[in-house]
């Protein structure tokens, strides 16, 4: 056998299952979302029914303004306590701590997703640990904070705040230390080493931290589902009413389509900034 053909055999396994689980899937999908479910079968003319149907309805709208509003929301907190998190694992902290920092930082990555929400749900319930500790010291009374959006965004920020520690920590970490001496041995004080050395160099790490952030928060269903109580639907809960209760899936299939144009259009918004922050 010819050794040019030896990447091609290799590459085939992971091909043929990216085909079959992923590629074919997709296609199916998008080919659906053009039909319209009428009883148990497929209407027989393709028509944009489905998309104007999405765009027309206040109850879809909703829940696509309530699913990105929360992914902001959840942005914003995670990088405001991240960064500075990241910032003294990378300067302030020895090797040691450094090693310990991560791992800590990797110890909500080690627990299921699922058992991570349920654990939340229990502590912000009324009789949960939150609740109490709370009431004890009068900060607001034990109401429990469970199947609220506010437990969603504890849940989800407890998650990305790791994440995005990760991330900044890996920009932060390679800025040359040589930059900042230099700053300081002319004159230069913290405020300026930060807004012109430290914030712009890092800048690459944050960006990929916020737009992983921001994405996986739009697409996941486990969390605000569970802490959620479904008060303030997203449009992952959506999804799967509409495949759960009414069995219409060329409809989910457009509401999953629109949520994946947004997360590419942020990856390549994204992808666009770290090139220009890298240059």
């Amino acid at each position: 056998m010819r050794k040019g053909l030896w990447p091609t055999l290799y590459l085939f396994p992971a091909s043929a299952l990216f085909v079959l689980f992923f590629v074919l899937p997709l296609a199916a999908m998008i080919w659906m979302s053009f039909y319209q479910q009428q009883g148990f079968v497929l209407g027989t003319e393709a028509t944009l029914a489905n998309y104007l149907n999405f765009f027309s309805k206040p109850y879809y709208l909703q829940a696509l303004w309530n699913s990105l509003w929360m992914g902001m929301v959840v942005t914003g907190i995670s990088l405001l306590i991240a960064y500075p998190l990241a910032y003294i694992l990378s300067f302030h902290a020895s090797a040691t701590w450094q090693r310990i920092g991560i791992m800590v930082c990797m110890l909500p990555f080690w627990t299921s997703y699922v058992v991570r929400s349920y654990s939340w749900l229990l502590a912000l319930s009324n009789n949960g640990v939150v609740s109490q500790a709370a009431d004890s010291i009068g900060f607001f009374p034990a109401v429990g904070l469970a199947n609220t959006t506010a437990a969603t965004i504890i849940g989800f920020v407890h998650f990305f705040v790791m994440l995005l520690s990760l991330t900044i920590f890996s920009s932060l970490v390679r800025i040359p230390r040589s930059y900042i001496r230099a700053a300081q041995d002319l004159g230069a004080g913290w405020p300026s080493v930060f807004t012109r050395i430290i914030w712009p160099l890092s800048l690459p790490g944050v960006i990929a931290g916020v737009m992983l952030t921001f994405v996986l928060t739009l697409g996941d269903y486990v969390t605000p589902q569970i802490l959620g109580g479904g008060k303030e639907l997203v449009l992952t809960q959506v999804i799967m009413l509409q495949v759960q209760r009414q069995g219409n899936f060329p409809m989910a299939g457009a509401i999953n389509l629109v949520l994946m144009a947004i997360s590419i259009a942020v990856t390549l918004i994204a992808n666009r900034a770290i090139s220009k922050a890298s240059r």
